[in-house]
């Protein structure tokens, strides 16, 4: 059984408010503040699936994100102040986390994953949440989800539009099956409304309170799909591939 540390009474009060939803409680907000989340990349989308989970209690963030901050960046990287412009984004990251809750750990992987830390940063954590804008990045993270038995956040957005669901190792279908290969039209600079990133980060961050803590439904074989521009969600299935050279032996 997993460990479920004690809330001290500054932790009772600050989570006052969410304890009161019925199916998380007291006993659930301890379940948040034993576990371990780990994010990748955390600008858009991550940097506010990062903040959610840091304001709803989750007591360590395992978070990787390499490079500087660039002007271009603050349309949408929350985490982010324009006097940083220049100076490693991984550490306002970590100093605008603790700024919000100082009672959480932040383990700070100055890179990007790839196939030298991936086994690592994924063996540090109970659940992975997928930010990253380059495929290379989320299929090496969805194999090493897959081959740990660690569930799987999938968050991605382009322009006005968004698409979320999860992954959980021999029980739905993992990135492969519902993407076997990289879309030939995407490109690594694409269109950005930080309001879409925001959104696509807060529905992540709230099915990953889910998974961690029992509430509710996750997005196991469904991928929820948006596009902001007229409004609209959807649900559509996502069939596991028993061939899936991923998860197709689990």
């Amino acid at each position: 059984m997993k460990h479920t540390p004690p809330l001290t009474d500054r932790e009772k009060e600050v989570y006052s408010w969410q304890t009161t939803i019925t199916d998380l409680g007291e006993e659930g907000q301890r379940t948040l503040k034993g576990s371990s989340v780990m994010i990748s990349r955390c600008g858009g989308v991550g940097g506010q699936v990062a903040l959610q989970l840091a304001a709803a209690g989750v007591g360590r963030l395992v978070i990787a994100h390499g490079g500087n901050l660039k002007p271009s960046d603050l349309n949408r990287q929350l985490l982010m102040t324009d006097n940083w412009i220049g100076r490693p984004r991984i550490e306002s990251i970590v100093r605008r986390l603790k700024e919000l809750n100082p009672r959480m750990e932040v383990v700070a992987e100055a890179a990007n994953v790839n196939d030298e830390n991936i086994e690592r940063l994924v063996g540090d954590a109970d659940l992975i949440v997928d930010c990253a804008p380059l495929f290379k990045e989320r299929y090496v993270m969805n194999a090493e989800a897959m081959r740990q038995g660690k569930p799987m956040v999938e968050c991605a957005m382009y322009d006005m539009e968004f698409t979320v669901t999860s992954f959980f190792p021999g029980k739905s279908p993992c990135l492969v099956c519902y993407c076997p290969e990289t879309p030939t039209w995407w490109e690594r600079r694409f269109p950005v409304l930080g309001a879409v990133s925001g959104t696509a980060g807060a529905i992540g961050a709230v099915e990953a309170v889910k998974i961690l803590t029992g509430m509710g439904t996750p997005l196991y074989g469904t991928l929820l799909s948006a596009d902001l521009r007229i409004m609209r969600f959807r649900r559509l299935n996502i069939t596991r591939d028993p061939g899936c050279k991923i998860c197709g032996h689990l």
